[in-house]
């Protein structure tokens, strides 16, 4: 499968490098002289952003100078050969450079063509810039993010700009698939604004069976209790009771279990109810023992529990380390570098670091050269700064 990406900052580029994790060819197309955005985001590694590096591995950079007739031209030549079609330009901008799906799929039929935006192509907010924190607040998530005192608060990764790029890649492998019946390609388009809404999930259904406006739950789950945060000896577990039996099951491990005869904590509305109560008398026992002990003792229960990592200890984890999610690739400027892991696990095609992160440019001369260009050729596209 071979993938256009004309995508900078995070929700294309995450769509583009999901689809070369899968083993597509991704050619990333970026703007000389600074290409995507994201390269100039520090921390640096050698001059090479960690901002970018970590969301564009398996991919090949080639500069293009869209404003020059001979750089849109290498783009239609790509596109003559593409599956797949990628761009989260604000909308207005693919029609004014010409290379909107009408005009794309024209010459290739079977063409896959992905629009992400901030909003969405129509409507009020269309052409409005859109980032992530912007998304996070229209759509709702910040306000149940937090608690009443600290008032909205952002989630602490970009979450919009994610899962947008999950559903524009899941988009783009429902479209493939549909292509093999009809030989025909299509549009689609998905927004940080739509994707998170999208995960609104209880919140919204809360919402729509009652009227009421869900409020910031802090680290307390809205419809069940115990589940949350709770302070041990030497630092905060989360334990999260899903059902009557495990209820039962961690009144006994907490040696608590005339909790479990108290008909004030029967149901689970009830325990939402008194979820504060709860924790009081939960946490009068947790401070007996240290954060590791009672995660251990609790899962040998049944009870789901577990730590709460830093960031470093994330990746230090026996269990994250088990399932490969931390990996490490060389670079051609910035050596050794760490990269997250594979979330999917194929068993007979598994995702595979091909090839790290790309310098900016770094692919221009090999494709080009696949195209049809001679090095004379090349070098009269550099001096006239198509590429």
């Amino acid at each position: 499968m071979k993938v256009v990406d004309l995508t900078s900052a995070v929700s294309g580029p995450y769509c583009t490098m999901i689809l070369g994790d899968f083993g597509a060819e991704v050619i990333k197309v970026e703007s000389p002289p600074a290409g995507d955005m994201n390269r100039m985001a520090g921390p640096f590694i050698n001059g090479e952003s960690a901002y970018f590096i970590y969301g564009n591995r398996n991919k090949k950079s080639l500069t293009l100078n869209l404003k020059k007739e001979a750089g849109r031209n290498i783009l239609l030549s790509l596109v003559r050969e593409a599956d797949v079609f990628v761009e989260n330009f604000r909308p207005a901008v693919k029609h004014r450079l010409g290379i909107d799906f009408e005009t794309l799929s024209k010459l290739n039929p079977g063409l896959i063509y992905c629009s992400i935006s901030g909003f969405g192509q129509e409507g009020p907010w269309a052409d409005r810039p859109g980032f992530d924190q912007i998304a996070q607040g229209m759509s709702g998530l910040m306000s149940v993010t937090g608690t009443v005192e600290t008032g909205p608060t952002r989630v602490g990764v970009a979450m919009g700009d994610s899962v947008c790029g999950v559903f524009a890649a899941l988009g783009i492998l429902a479209a493939l698939e549909e292509r093999r019946n009809s030989g025909r390609g299509q549009y689609l388009e998905t927004s940080l604004l739509s994707g998170l809404v999208a995960l609104l999930g209880f919140q919204a259904a809360k919402y729509f069976a009652t009227g009421q406006t869900p409020l910031p739950q802090g680290n307390d789950h809205a419809s069940f209790a115990p589940y949350g945060t709770y302070q041990t000896k030497d630092g905060q577990i989360n334990i999260a009771v899903g059902s009557d039996q495990m209820w039962a099951r961690l009144c006994q491990a907490l040696d608590l279990g005339e909790l479990e005869k108290d008909q004030r904590y029967a149901s689970v509305p009830a325990r939402v109810e008194r979820k504060d109560e709860l924790r009081r008398l939960m946490e009068a026992r947790l401070a007996e023992r240290t954060a590791e002990e009672w995660v251990d003792l609790l899962a040998g229960q049944g009870v789901a529990s577990g730590p709460i990592y830093t960031i470093p200890q994330v990746f230090q984890d026996a269990q994250v380390l088990q399932q490969e999610m931390l990996l490490k690739a060389e670079h051609p400027k910035a050596g050794e570098i760490d990269l997250i892991g594979f979330p999917i696990k194929l068993s007979r095609t598994p995702c595979r670091v091909e090839s790290p992160p790309p310098c900016l440019g770094q692919h221009t001369q090999e494709i080009l050269n696949r195209l049809g260009f001679s090095d004379s050729e090349i070098e009269e596209l550099r001096a006239e700064e198509a590429i």
